[in-house]
């Protein structure tokens, strides 16, 4: 299969997507075209990312052949600003899904194709580090078959308890957040702010499947949340492995291993630090450390809008992070070998 001959192919696709980035970049430079990167922006900006991109497929080449240390460790740095450029995916995410309208085109390109390059550069990344410790780069075991053969798969298994448990606390961090969202749509009132106001303020913004869910009383960013939720749930137990029952056709399959892990990976970097990011904020703006904040519609205190700020932060740190250590043991628990590296 060609998904399973990656570090064959990973190089030379890193490196032609270095090249397409790259150029990218500089065509919105000279249309300019402002398109933000994070929460920077600026011609500047987009010829750093350009310059970037070109360094990115030069690593990429060189890690088909060379054997230098340095070469990890440059693909590591690129595979990291490529990895902040891809912060805003899961908000594009619940945009799309939602029906409310996508603000800008080339920014969503920017974060995609961000999320791509980081992905290719950590996958070179590993098959050259694989190589450099003399281990397979497609399995990272010690054996010395070529990269293009069978591979074998572990059985069925259930993440560990003291997996399980850490992934359960994380996931009781939305309950504020998503508690204070449901007595909103619900009719009740919450933090200074009235179910009226609330409502008022989501008829205003909402489009399309959001607004259609909010005249039911759900509010889509909680069910978002519960999609994060049901994920990490399908990473930690035996269905997550084995499709059950209720999929029907698919009944008694194995999962595809990228199919839930690709997703928990590409929203669990950005949630966790968005998240991590409000839970340092919000305490700091109490206190009188950082500017407090100032009151916004359908906020009528500082206070009632500072804990909603901390609700949040607990609801996308606990989502991000549970995701992290939930889908780092399901990688290792569904983790194939060359099936001659027993033999």
């Amino acid at each position: 299969m060609v998904v399973a001959r990656w570090p064959m192919w990973a190089p030379f696709t890193g490196a032609v997507w270095g090249v397409v980035y790259a150029v990218v970049q500089v065509v919105w430079v000279v249309s300019g075209t402002d398109v933000a990167w994070t929460v920077f922006s600026g011609p500047q900006v987009q010829v750093g990312l350009a310059v970037c991109g070109v360094i990115g497929a030069g690593l990429c080449l060189a890690a088909r052949q060379g054997s230098r240390a340095v070469v990890g460790a440059g693909l590591a740095l690129v595979a990291g600003v490529f990895g902040l450029g891809m912060l805003g995916l899961p908000m594009y995410f619940v945009t799309i899904v939602s029906g409310a309208g996508i603000e800008s085109v080339a920014e969503l390109v920017q974060v995609v194709v961000n999320a791509a390059g980081a992905g290719l550069m950590m996958l070179v990344g590993l098959s050259y580090v694989r190589r450099l410790r003399g281990l397979c780069p497609r399995c990272g075991q010690a054996h010395a078959a070529t990269t293009d053969g069978r591979l074998a798969y572990p059985g069925a298994s259930v993440a560990s308890r003291r997996v399980r448990a850490a992934v359960y606390l994380l996931m009781c961090g939305i309950l504020p957040w998503a508690g204070v969202k449901t007595v909103w749509m619900l009719g009740g009132d919450a933090l200074g702010v009235t179910a009226r106001a609330w409502g008022q303020e989501v008829e205003a913004g909402a489009k399309g499947a959001a607004k259609a869910l909010a005249t039911v009383g759900v509010d889509v960013t909680v069910l978002a949340a519960l999609l994060g939720v049901f994920l990490m749930l399908g990473l930690l137990h035996r269905w997550g492995l084995i499709f059950p029952r209720w999929t029907l056709l698919l009944s008694g399959r194995r999962v595809p291993r990228l199919l839930p892990l690709i997703p928990a990976w590409l929203t669990a970097a950005s949630l966790s630090v968005y998240g991590i990011a409000l839970l340092v904020i919000a305490p700091l703006s109490a206190v009188g450390v950082l500017p407090g904040f100032e009151p916004v519609s359908p906020f009528t205190t500082r206070e009632g809008l500072t804990w909603m700020i901390e609700f949040g932060g607990l609801a996308f740190t606990g989502l991000g992070v549970g995701l992290i250590v939930a889908a780092r043991s399901y990688g290792r628990r569904t983790r194939p070998v060359c099936a001659t590296a027993g033999e």
